[in-house]
């Protein structure tokens, strides 16, 4: 899937918690209607199946409980795409990566392994910190091989890590500094690996048991130095891609995220810029100027380049240069998650989980306890039939009726975005006082988080339908056969 993830360590973030948050977005001309629900150890399968792929693979006897954001539609399988586990472990999967001809030649994919479609199922419900998903997720690579490359994002409370699958059957993974946040478009990303730290103590690297000889064998490693450092291993050059379509499609987004939460540590724009949109050596993690807020991460991944010559919304500049790269905030934007790890809340409610379905230009971001046994009926019922019943569909109308009214329509969309995000983080804040005082009474938590999370979906639905109701009149305003003449 063409999507675009950010990760933030604990010691960048406003509030010390974990950041691992994705757009998952459909491909070209395509929109996947997604729902939000918790899967319980009664509904998880033991033996699992892919529809894609048709893998078969023996699970567990013991999962935990989970959040996913899957399909409304089952004809391509899950697609679980971004959860919490009853063990505040979350795992986002995948953004779609890409690898050159010498890996995939050495390496070839797996027409029968496993992908995207089954990665959160197979994994989450089974691991009790980032580094344990870690493990598991190269093992069943190893085992099975995959269709595809991929990078996955998986966090705990302490440490979040990011896994990038290397041809079939190899794959690294890296744990983001806690003082920094790291940034992934479409592409492979890691830029140095320490193949040392990976083989010894695996204190900030992870890989596959026989990458040394892979590399080896097959001559991946480019470095031009005599002296070879193992712990300073060029990732991009052995493993990424150099493809001019990554300088429109992939680089750009890395490169307007890095922007905008670093604007002074480099220069970004102009002919003399240290760092341009096509470059392929922009920085895979950076320590951010300022302490990084979930609004910042809504911010970044809804972005369409503003304030740069290639908004495609812009009204200044060369206008050939508008939707010259492809934008973050796009209109297949199925839906973004962002997972909180609250290190000085109980574990009940440490875990937050933030969603907005749609165009991520003109959805709104709403949090939810992820210690939950349900979810609200607003976020769960989506189908494939057009409703303003759900939050999907509701987010949908709203992005394509202010795309088409845009300059119009982005009034409504800033107090709608204002008030929802404004008030999530109000009950949010309202339930976690009332949840301390209620710590060690299981049931009245329980119902506590569950009243909480309704509370927040009837505000957005309110809000959602009074910023629908505003952006029609909009655009029916403008509808071809109108007239300025009252005739009532």
């Amino acid at each position: 899937m063409p999507c675009t993830t950010i990760l933030v360590g604990r010691g960048a973030t406003y509030d010390g918690s974990t950041f691992v948050a994705r757009n998952e977005d459909s491909g070209s001309g395509q929109f996947t209607a997604k729902k939000f629900i918790v899967v319980t150890p009664q509904e998880q399968p033991r033996h699992y199946q892919s529809v894609i792929s048709k893998v078969e693979i023996d699970l567990p006897d013991n999962p935990m409980r989970y959040t996913a954001v899957p399909n409304a539609l089952n004809n391509e399988g899950i697609w679980g795409e971004a959860g919490v586990n009853e063990a505040n472990v979350s795992m986002t999967a995948t953004e779609t990566i890409t690898s050159n001809e010498r890996v995939l030649g050495a390496d070839p994919l797996v027409k029968g392994g496993i992908g995207e479609e089954d990665l959160v199922t197979i994994v989450l419900p089974y691991i009790h910190s980032a580094r344990e998903g870690v493990e598991r997720l190269g093992m069943l690579h190893e085992r099975y091989g995959t269709y595809e490359m991929n990078g996955i994002g998986i966090q705990d409370v302490n440490e979040v890590w990011w896994f990038e699958t290397i041809g079939g059957h190899h794959w690294i993974a890296k744990r983001v500094p806690d003082n920094a946040y790291v940034v992934m478009p479409n592409q492979q990303g890691i830029s140095s690996l320490d193949l040392t730290d990976a083989f010894g103590d695996q204190k900030d690297n992870m890989c596959s048991r026989d990458l040394r000889e892979f590399i080896e064998k097959n001559h991946l490693d480019l470095t031009m130095d005599e002296e070879k450092d193992e712990t300073d291993f060029d990732v991009r050059a052995a493993f990424g891609s150099h493809a001019d379509s990554d300088h429109t499609y992939n680089t750009p987004r890395a490169w307007f995220m890095l922007r905008y939460l670093n604007p002074n540590t480099y220069k970004w724009d102009g002919p003399d810029a240290e760092f341009a949109p096509d470059d392929d050596d922009l920085p895979w993690s950076l320590v951010p100027e300022h302490k990084i807020t979930v609004e910042d991460v809504k911010y970044v991944l809804s972005a369409h380049y503003q304030g740069t010559p290639f908004d495609p919304y812009g009204h200044y500049g060369d206008s050939s240069r508008r939707g010259e790269f492809r934008p973050i905030g796009i209109n297949r934007n199925n839906f973004v998650s962002l997972v909180q790890l609250r290190p000085y809340m109980p574990k009940e409610i440490m875990a937050v989980q933030w969603l907005a379905f749609g165009s991520n230009v003109f959805n709104a971001f709403v949090p939810f306890y992820a210690n939950v046994e349900t979810t609200p009926d607003y976020l769960s019922n989506t189908t494939g039939e057009v409703s303003t019943d759900n939050f999907y569909w509701t987010s949908r109308l709203i992005a394509a009726l202010a795309d088409a009214s845009y300059g119009k329509s982005l009034n409504h969309i800033e107090h709608y975005q204002m008030e929802v995000q404004s008030e999530g983080h109000r009950i949010i804040g309202e339930y976690d006082r009332l949840l301390k005082d209620a710590q060690g009474d299981a049931e009245k938590s329980a119902k506590l988080r569950a009243q909480a999370n309704s509370e927040v979906a009837e505000m957005a639905k309110k809000s959602a339908q009074k910023t629908l109701l505003a952006v029609l009149d909009e655009q029916s305003n403008h509808m071809k056969n109108s007239y300025s003449r009252s005739d009532h």
